[in-house]
């Protein structure tokens, strides 16, 4: 059984529409109060797909958990959570004395809920695997490398690809060599939630034309700052392509603002620059497994 929330039933859908499956969609009210009453189908097969993309979290994590309960309630036997973007991955280690490392904390309560999780490019920097943050369970971090390299093929010219800060690599390099474009990254020194310094790479050729790729987009600033300082460089247009495009408050904005051409995302999050589906991926893994 394939089941969905609201707010992400266009991809839903499709992912349900390639495994041949019919989505249902799982109702939920809100309380006054801010509590959530959850629905699932009278009756559920022993195995049950939940697909919810995990942007603005709080909310979606308690009724996740709820759902997953009842699903186990009615009979579900294997439950599998697919989260194209997987919140809370960032803070994967204590920075300050006292900080909760929300990478282990959330993944050890999405293990406790589900036999699998499936995601796409989840932010892993001091770990090598979503097995790492969710060991109990199969957990599977696919990537968006594929579709994004086929986007940029089918675009004119050939670019430099450039990640914003050295995290941005592991992505940056993966597209690269995939459609055989230069890539190189700069070097961020971060001063606050909404204050950094970046600093050009050498570029060893000329470009026309740069597009600055990451896997998150929250407020814009890195990015805005690496394009900026590319705008003084001479650089024609720039670019800037995500898988999971956040959008904080005013980052879109930030971003044109500081000379950013096209903005370019996958619907990993619903958003008006969604261009570049991650569907096939997400649909072509559970295909070509036994599950």
């Amino acid at each position: 059984m394939f089941l969905y929330f609201e707010e992400y039933a266009l991809v839903s859908k499709l992912i349900a529409s390639r495994l041949s499956v019919e989505p249902v969609q799982v109702s939920v009210h809100r309380f006054p109060d801010g509590e959530s009453l959850v629905r699932l189908p009278a009756q559920v097969d022993e195995e049950v797909m939940l697909c919810r993309s995990l942007f603005m979290p709080n909310d979606k994590l308690i009724e996740i958990m709820l759902a997953a309960r009842q699903a186990r309630q009615l009979g579900a036997k294997k439950l599998i959570l697919v989260a194209p973007y997987l919140c809370y991955m960032r803070q994967d280690k204590a920075f300050h004395p006292g900080e909760a490392v929300s990478q282990k904390i959330v993944g050890e309560f999405l293990s406790g809920l589900f036999d699998c999780v499936v995601t796409v490019d989840a932010h892993l920097h001091r770990v090598s695997s979503l097995g790492q943050v969710m060991p109990a369970i199969q957990a599977v971090n696919l990537s968006a490398a594929g579709p994004i390299s086929d986007y940029l093929t089918s675009i004119a010219g050939t670019p430099l690809l450039l990640g914003p800060d050295e995290e941005s690599l592991q992505w940056v390099k993966s597209i690269g060599e995939r459609c055989g474009l230069d890539y190189a990254v700069c070097q961020k020194v971060r001063l606050g939630d909404r204050e950094v310094q970046v600093e050009l790479p050498r570029l060893s050729g000329s470009y026309d034309r740069v597009v600055i790729i990451d896997d998150i987009l929250s407020t814009g600033r890195t990015i805005a700052v690496a394009a900026a300082l590319l705008k003084k460089t001479g650089i024609g247009r720039i670019d800037c392509l995500v898988t999971h495009p956040i959008f904080a408050p005013g980052a879109y904005e930030l971003l044109k603002e500081s000379g950013v051409e096209e903005i370019i995302s996958t619907d990993t999050i619903p958003h008006e620059t969604n261009k570049i589906s991650v569907t096939p991926v997400i649909a072509d893994f559970f295909l070509q497994k036994d599950f």
